[in-house]
């Protein structure tokens, strides 16, 4: 796993944006008026998430538009599904001490 990901949605900031772009395609400027970031932090961070590749760009006339990449999340997903496997295996062994406590319990 490219822990590229992991470093660039690590940031608060980074963060709060990715989660302010789930509802699709915004300017930048929409993105400033959700955040209390000035302008060229949020083009900073859009550009650290770009390079992740989190977001994408795409140019309408002045304007640039970014959006979620879902690639990316999709490698995400596939990297917790590998852990998932250990934690449900985990919680399975945890049920069937709880259930074995219970019944003995007078």
């Amino acid at each position: 796993m490219d822990t590229q990901i992991f470093h660039a949605l690590a940031d608060p900031a980074r963060l709060r944006i990715v989660e302010a772009m789930r509802t699709g395609e915004h300017a930048v400027n929409d993105i400033v008026e959700r955040m209390d970031i000035h302008q060229s932090g949020v083009s900073r961070h859009l550009r650290i998430l770009a390079e992740a590749g989190i977001v994408q760009m795409r140019p309408d006339g002045q304007r640039r538009l970014y959006s979620l990449r879902p690639e990316a999340f999709d490698r995400l997903e596939a990297w917790v599904q590998g852990y998932r496997r250990h934690w449900e295996a985990r919680l399975d062994r945890f049920g069937a001490a709880l259930e074995t406590h219970k019944d003995k319990k007078p």
